[in-house]
């Protein structure tokens, strides 16, 4: 693990140009997501992250800072009301989710999370709705009136989830320019067409109960014991950056209690974990399986987990808990994830890395032009489907 300089390598972006599509970002992209050919690939070069921040986004500090607070509220609320707030049609893909998600064979408690799509309360059409359950669900949010404490809670969620979505749109126009580079007969707006104008969006809105200082040390130990290594499924997922905050409370933490080397890691290029603090300023863009699969592995997904904090470390009657607010952007469900001219399934899966950490591509995109739908419903149902 390298933990020692979280953020030194992690690129950055002005929104400015990052919303320029005559910008020539590739450089920058190279350094962030890495690739074939990369210009980075020099011995005194950061290894890629697979990750890139971008700052000064109009209106998205205080959108997130409206936002991501209310997860505290949402969490404490009394147990009868979640159950008006589930989804299992669409494997817990819309609303209150918690314990429904596999942690290795066993349920995982150590963190709830609330989904909803800003872009539209009914996605598709109903045909698409009733195929693709876990990539169309409706949404699910809770009643203000009676709950006061989260006034303005759907209205918050919508603000901040359509300014992540339409920057993930800005962010693919210039992947579409990286890939093009390195891909023989890449489609030219293949990545942003799909993402500026997809109803597939979902936001999860996340909160990480404090870890039980009953828990083996061993435990405690572990890198990904609040979220476990994982690659996104999906296309781009936005990333609001973190909170720390007392749970007992809801009051956010100063820096001096929260473990520096709790928070987000990212296994880089070169195999390293290494740990990654988002700037309270910026949002962040990571690559999912399907952005591996259509630049033939040019551009490979991200494995990333979440670490809790140490047992003792920081004030010992406090309880820590953490709230994040990724959002991924995807096609329509019946996108097809076919390989570039060339490319084989092999080469491109292979071309993942992290393959010790993650469950393999191979596994769940198991046909060269397979819908994007069918393999998410597949990669849900590895994650979700209690009766395996």
């Amino acid at each position: 693990m390298n933990s020692s300089s979280p953020s030194a390598h992690l690129v950055v972006v002005d929104f400015e140009d990052i919303s320029d599509a005559s910008k020539d970002l590739t450089a920058e992209l190279e350094r962030a997501f890495g690739g074939h050919l990369s210009s980075s690939s020099s011995s005194d070069a950061a290894s890629p992250l697979g990750i890139i921040a971008i700052r000064n986004i109009p209106n998205f500090v205080e959108a997130k800072n409206a936002f991501l607070p209310m997860a505290h509220a949402l969490a404490h609320l009394s147990p009868e009301y979640y159950k008006a707030l589930e989804d299992p049609t669409s494997f817990y893909n819309a609303g209150w989710s918690h314990g429904k998600e596999k942690l290795g064979d066993e349920p995982d408690f150590a963190k709830a999370s609330y989904y909803f799509n800003p872009l539209t309360d009914v996605p598709g059409t109903k045909d698409e709705r009733e195929k693709y359950p876990a990539s169309y669900p409706c949404n699910k949010w809770p009643n203000e009136d009676d709950l006061p404490q989260l006034k303005d809670f759907k209205q918050s969620a919508q603000k901040l989830g359509k300014i992540m979505h339409q920057t993930v749109a800005h962010v693919a126009k210039h992947i579409d320019v990286m890939a093009a580079k390195k891909v023989v007969g890449y489609r030219k707006d293949l990545l942003f067409d799909a993402m500026k104008h997809t109803e597939k969006a979902k936001c999860r809105l996340l909160y990480y109960y404090p870890i039980d200082k009953d828990q083996t040390a061993t435990t405690q130990a572990k890198e990904d014991n609040w979220i476990g290594w994982h690659n996104d499924s999906g296309f781009l997922t936005s990333l609001a950056g973190d909170l720390f905050l007392d749970d007992e409370t809801g009051q956010p933490l100063s820096s001096d209690q929260i473990d520096p080397e709790a928070g987000l890691y990212v296994t880089n290029r070169s195999g390293e974990s290494i740990h990654v603090k988002i700037p309270d300023d910026c949002m962040a863009v990571q690559i999912g399986e399907c952005v591996q699969i259509l630049t033939g592995g040019v551009v490979v997904a991200t494995p990333h987990c979440v670490r809790g904090p140490r047992a003792g470390f920081g004030t010992s009657d406090v309880k820590i808990a953490r709230i994040s607010c990724p959002c991924f952007i995807d096609s329509k469900p019946s996108f097809p994830l076919t390989l570039p001219e060339g490319c084989t399934s092999i080469h491109a899966c292979q071309a993942g890395i992290g393959r010790d950490k993650v469950p393999l591509l191979e596994e769940r995109w198991v046909e060269n032009g397979m819908t994007f739908g069918s393999f998410l419903q597949k990669s849900f149902e590895k994650y979700y489907d209690w009766s395996s």
